[in-house]
């Protein structure tokens, strides 16, 4: 049965006591099971009801609900792994690094907790750096210490030493990740407002700017991996993660695996492009991936950026173009073509048409019945 009703389970904090907080769109039978529930209580600066947060009320809550609505949990069982299908990463790396002294490392307690979540290499990363420069500045102070009115100051001195808004957004999130996930303390940040995400149209190339990309690659292989990003329309990561049995010359698709929310997908396969992989496979021999680097194993991102980058100057080619570039403009081209959207929602690998409904605004098909003003 689908059901078609869901509420959110949070972590909220009321007079210092861990409470379960409930969260769902306006619906009379959900309100009614809701208020029906015992020792249920209102907040109206959160906007959600709670009950204490014991085990009794957590079974109870799933109990009500049961076939009523779905119950997501996803936000309240922090050891839940955000990425199964990412490889378990150690992180000693971060453990053995250098400091100068008086630097204050991130604790062992969120490394942990990032290593049982299975974030990217990427994220850890970005999680790691933006949380020690937070720590830093508040070097005086415990971390539990640290209070809301002192979170607001640092977000607003990074908005004063002009961090774009993701710099910022990256900085509440990993100071987020501590409190609420590593010390399982509730919520404590929810009136903090993100910075508005700028809507920017995607940049793109034309089908001739692609080709004369394409022409000006130095070799078969880095022929075959601009190609592929484009007539594939590959994310970089798809594209190094590629392993020589995900291309299926049958039936002309690729398979794209765990790809970003750790989705399979299928992609179409050029025929013109698939003569030049064949040629590539032949004189190349991949081992691990259909792209190896030099030493073996996968072949790096930095090198795919060089690859385009120089393609795109030997092409005369003056902006600046990189591989997710290559993607929109695949997008772009297949919708100028009269690709339905919902069919390039699913080779984009996106979970809305409203994130491919971008490429409408960029795409030519979309003025070319408007009428020119000045003829």
């Amino acid at each position: 049965m689908e059901l078609n009703k869901n509420i959110t389970l949070k972590h909220i904090l009321i007079e210092k006591k861990k409470c379960i907080g409930l969260q769902f769109n306006s619906d009379k039978v959900l309100q009614a099971l809701v208020e029906g529930l015992p020792n249920i209580s209102w907040c109206g600066e959160l906007g959600m009801y709670y009950l204490p947060n014991i085990k009794t009320n957590l079974d109870l809550i799933f109990k009500t609900f049961h076939g009523v609505a779905w119950v997501n949990g996803n936000y309240f069982f922090h050891d839940k792994v955000v990425n199964e299908g990412n490889p378990v990463i150690k992180l000693d790396k971060y453990r053995k690094r250098n400091h100068e002294e008086g630097f204050r490392a991130c604790p062992e307690s969120y490394l942990l907790k990032l290593e049982l979540k299975r974030y990217s290499a990427n994220t850890v990363k970005n999680y790691v750096s933006s949380f020690e420069s937070f720590i830093n500045y508040f070097k005086g102070k415990q971390l539990e210490e640290i209070n809301e009115l002192d979170i607001r100051k640092y977000l607003q001195l990074l908005i004063q030493d002009n961090f774009s808004n993701s710099q910022v957004n990256l900085s509440i999130n990993s100071i987020k990740f501590y409190y609420e996930i590593v010390l399982g303390m509730p919520n404590r940040f929810y009136s903090i407002e993100r910075p508005i995400k700028k809507k920017m149209l995607p940049d793109i190339l034309s089908k001739e700017e692609v080709l004369r990309i394409i022409d000006c690659a130095n070799n078969i292989k880095h022929k075959c991996i601009i190609g592929l990003l484009y007539s594939s329309g590959l994310r970089r990561s798809e594209l190094l993660n590629l392993e020589a049995k995900d291309i299926d010359s049958k039936r002309m698709v690729i398979t794209v695996k765990g790809a970003k929310g750790n989705k399979d997908r299928i992609t179409v396969l050029s025929p013109n492009l698939l003569k030049d992989l064949r040629i590539y496979y032949k004189a190349y021999r991949p081992k691990s991936y259909l792209f190896d680097g030099l030493k073996g194993g996968k072949y790096s991102a930095s090198s795919v950026l060089n690859i385009v980058k120089s393609s795109a100057r030997k092409a005369g080619i003056h902006k600046k173009v990189t591989p997710h570039m290559l993607r929109h403009s695949f997008a772009t081209h297949l919708l100028e073509n009269g690709t339905d959207l919902r069919h390039i929602q699913l080779l984009m690998g996106h979970s809305s048409t409203k994130t491919t409904e971008i490429y409408t605004h960029v795409a030519n098909s979309t003025f070319s019945d408007i009428k020119d003003l000045l003829s």
